[in-house]
């Protein structure tokens, strides 16, 4: 048994396919891995934009319904907003040498952390192996993810 307050393993759960929805728990699962703490990395429902071949490359900030961004929503669905916000938000982390997700999520993954997809988000999107990046491990179900997580602490972004 580990000690108090010592953790080994997380499991996080990404769920929102927006920029400020998947950098927080690509940015934990990182965190772990440097730290030594195993990490898995479960996408569900719009967070397998992350890790969908067609739309990892194409991942926005959410403009609209945001409070974070302190923008009235109407300013914020104006055509071209999304775009220029999420372009300034990519410049600024680029400064910050943080990778863009492709990259992000290749390095998580050569670190031997584990990426899994929803077996049930997969189903009802339609989607397959074949539509997800290479790095994806498994298209597992929740009582899957929930074996996998046992002694784990869960993170929910």
């Amino acid at each position: 048994m580990a000690a108090t307050g010592t953790i080994e393993k997380v499991s996080v759960i990404v769920s929102k396919g927006s920029l400020e929805g998947i950098y927080p728990a690509l940015i934990m699962a990182n965190g772990a891995r440097a730290e030594g703490i195993e990490a898995d990395l479960f996408f569900t429902f719009f967070g397998l934009d992350a890790i969908t071949k067609r739309r990892w490359e194409h991942i926005k900030l959410a403009t609209v319904g945001n409070p974070g961004l302190h923008l009235p929503t109407l300013l914020g669905g104006m055509p071209g907003v999304p775009d220029l916000l999420t372009r300034y938000m990519e410049r600024k982390m680029d400064k910050l040498d943080i990778p863009p997700i492709p990259e992000f999520i290749e390095m998580i993954s050569d670190t031997g952390a584990g990426i899994y997809a929803c077996k049930a988000s997969v189903d009802l999107f339609e989607l397959g192996k074949d539509d997800l990046i290479e790095q994806v491990q498994g298209i597992i179900t929740v009582g899957e993810f929930y074996e996998r997580a046992a002694g784990a602490r869960i993170i929910y972004t």
